[in-house]
């Protein structure tokens, strides 16, 4: 059986009756590729920047980049020093239940499990759109987008029924590749245009509340832009490097590793996304052309000056690691569903055989199959309602965006939450100092409400006139109440289950 500690958490570690994941299985290396590699770094670029330049800020989405920097680090100070105390595979779930109660807890649980399977059906549209589109270019034909999503969703199970280190070994190659590539780009524009292109400006994070005026640029008609957009996209492009602490049960020394792991991965990509953000936009010969290429050809935004600044060889190279990164990061995201459905599992709040690890691989395999079906079936009933025939506008403008609006307004509400729960648990527990205890979490609390706000307010322009896009806010309530009343209901239904919501940690 498993040993309840002296916080009242239960140290699973002990247990011999409790399916275990591979512990020890990765260092700080392997968590930083897992994770990042969910942040991917060539989708982010290839994928937001567009969105954020053409109908969002223009030529100040560097600065929404470097706000975003600052925003998330002061978030990482207190996340990490949470990460410090507990270990275990909840992330968000875990900490907010010990720190905000069960029932605020198991809406949490519910939440991120939610976050993350809309996050890899997400990735399966941009994978589908681009996929599309290279197949169109080389072998003339016309793939549909759901084919290519579906297949996504099958290779990536294939791949995480295997061990962790698998997925770490994999998705590394795909980072290191996507980083070498997009520094080749920046590096093109720079001896391109000797730096007569590069604006400080651009860097001024007061002006990212600054949208594209309304204008013609030759023949393209360009509409008013909306701030919240080149902010949303800025924080979008961050999503994945959170899931650290869902590791922490399979790496060597968690409460060292996570910490550090949090904020090398948040500085480290808010530095590079900030630069190679910079570059994009001095890219081109001035700010209006840049905007209509944004919004008009966004998805040739990066290709077309790989193209004239590095070669032939560096657009072809660039088109394929597009689907490589969307791929490696929709199998990111999956791994971390597949954790919260296997930690939601073993605390008995969802049946018990879903946390069945492998014989040999030790991985969540059963969890696993199950988000699998989850992204499947996501990416399926956006299908069924909007069509199959139109890979940019079902495909990239919808699955692709529209999830990840839904996703990150949850991630950004368990944010804010997560925050309040740092400061709670502290207070109760005491550690830590003034800043990573207090001032941190409850400076982040703020800004990631501000953030949501600014979200909900601008869904007209992140969704357009698509329906789904309106009954984004009730979806993601509706999700967060029905984790609640879950808590209530277990609470007096299985009172068992209800102690163990979020308090199974280990500490072996």
């Amino acid at each position: 059986m498993a040993i309840e500690t002296a916080r009242g958490t239960i140290d699973v570690s002990k247990s011999n009756s409790i399916n275990l994941l591979h512990s020890k299985a990765v260092g700080l290396a392997g968590v930083l590729f897992l994770a990042v590699t969910g942040a991917a770094p060539m989708s982010a670029m290839l994928g937001n920047v567009p969105f954020a330049a053409g109908y969002g800020i223009g030529k100040y989405t560097p600065a929404a980049f470097l706000m975003a920097t600052i925003v998330l680090t002061i978030f990482s100070i207190g996340y990490a020093a949470m990460a410090s105390r507990v270990s275990s595979v909840g992330g968000f779930y875990s900490f907010i239940s010990q720190g905000l109660g069960r029932e605020v807890g198991m809406s949490a649980g519910i939440g991120s499990l939610a976050c993350y399977s809309l996050f890899e059906a997400s990735l399966t549209g941009l994978f589908a759109f681009f996929g599309n589109l290279w197949l169109s270019q080389h072998f003339g034909i016309n793939v549909p987008w759901i084919v290519l999503a579906l297949a996504m969703i099958v290779v990536i199970a294939a791949l995480a029924y295997r061990d962790v280190k698998v997925s770490a070994r994999l998705l590394g190659i795909a980072l290191i590749l996507e980083v070498i590539m997009l520094v080749i780009f920046s590096l093109g524009v720079i001896f391109a245009h000797g730096g007569t292109n590069f604006s400080g400006d651009s860097l001024n994070v007061f002006k990212v509340f600054t949208p594209v005026a309304e204008q013609t640029v030759g023949t393209v008609a360009i509409p008013a832009g909306a701030a919240a957009v080149g902010i949303f996209m800025a924080f979008w492009s961050w999503v994945g490097f959170e899931m650290a602490p869902n590791y922490a049960e399979e790496s060597r020394d968690p409460k060292r590793i996570i910490p550090q792991s949090l904020l090398i991965s948040v500085i480290g990509l808010g530095l590079f996304y900030t630069f190679v953000s910079w570059c994009a936009v001095a890219a081109y010969p001035t700010e209006a052309d840049m905007v209509a290429k944004a919004f008009s050809d966004g998805v040739n935004f990066f290709l077309t000056p790989i193209q004239s600044f590095v070669g032939g060889w560096g657009y072809q190279l660039m088109s394929l690691l597009i689907l490589t990164s969307s791929f490696a990061c929709g199998m990111a995201f999956h791994n971390t569903a597949s954790r919260y459905l296997y930690s939601l599992a073993r605390e008995g709040v969802l049946p018990q055989a879903i946390a069945e690890t492998h014989d040999h691989h030790k991985s969540p395999h059963k969890a696993s199959a199950l988000q699998s079906v989850l992204a499947a079936v996501w990416v399926l009933l956006y299908g069924l309602a909007y069509g199959f025939d139109d890979p940019s506008g079902q495909a990239w403008l919808g699955v692709y965006t529209l999830f990840a609006v839904l996703g990150t307004g949850l991630l950004l509400v368990l944010q804010a939450v997560v925050s309040l729960a740092i400061y709670m648990w502290f207070k109760k527990n005491g550690g830590g100092s003034m800043l990573t205890t207090v001032i941190a979490p409850l400076i982040s609390l703020v800004v990631q409400l501000v953030l949501v706000y600014t979200l909900v307010a601008n869904l007209a322009t992140l969704g357009g006139t698509n329906g789904f896009a309106r009954s984004i806010p009730y979806v993601g309530l509706a999700i967060l109440i029905v984790g609640l009343i879950w808590g209530f209901v277990l609470k007096s239904a299985n009172p068992k289950a209800y102690e163990n919501i979020g308090h199974m940690v280990n500490e072996g």
